[in-house]
């Protein structure tokens, strides 16, 4: 058996890594440092990051926003093909808007243990019950995503914020 080089990065982790260069922004700007891509055909065809606070718009998760510039790329709300990549686990309204879109596949970082949707609370992506289910894999450089969240939240707690 071929054991790859230590150095060898995943096929995943190219594209964490635009993640999290998203969720970099988003730290950046006082934003909860969430980032999100979506490729389709091994091309990254949206990139986004929270702008809750900057658009005071409740649903401006990094998910919805690099759905919604994923369907416009694609010309199509099914997004069909693609493979969502998001630092951390989807909430229950990325999730809902990841099975309306059709998304096949999604890659997260960490788990959300006070919201998660794909496997820490809810599975509401591969729920038979609806009519479409996908393919979830968590901790991808869960390391790297988990350790921007716990200094957002330290800065913010040493402000006196959140």
């Amino acid at each position: 058996m071929d054991v790859p080089p230590p150095n060898l990065l995943s096929p995943h982790e190219p594209y964490m890594l635009r993640a999290l260069a998203e969720a970099q922004v988003a730290f950046e700007e006082k934003e909860v440092p969430v980032g999100a891509v979506v490729v389709h055909d091994g091309r990254v065809i949206a990139s986004a990051h929270n702008q809750r606070e900057q658009l005071n718009d409740p649903t401006a998760h990094a998910e919805i926003v690099a759905i919604t510039q994923a369907a416009e790329s694609l010309g199509s709300w099914r997004l069909l093909d693609c493979t969502l990549y998001v630092t951390l686990e989807p909430c229950p309204m990325c999730a809902g808007a990841i099975v309306q879109a059709r998304i096949p596949n999604v890659v997260y970082g960490t788990d959300d243990p006070k919201a998660g949707a794909c496997h820490s609370l809810y599975q509401i992506t591969d729920d038979p019950r609806l009519n479409h289910q996908c393919n979830v894999l968590g901790g991808v450089l869960q390391p790297e995503c988990a350790g921007i969240l716990r200094e957002f939240f330290a800065v913010q707690r040493a402000a006196g914020k959140k």
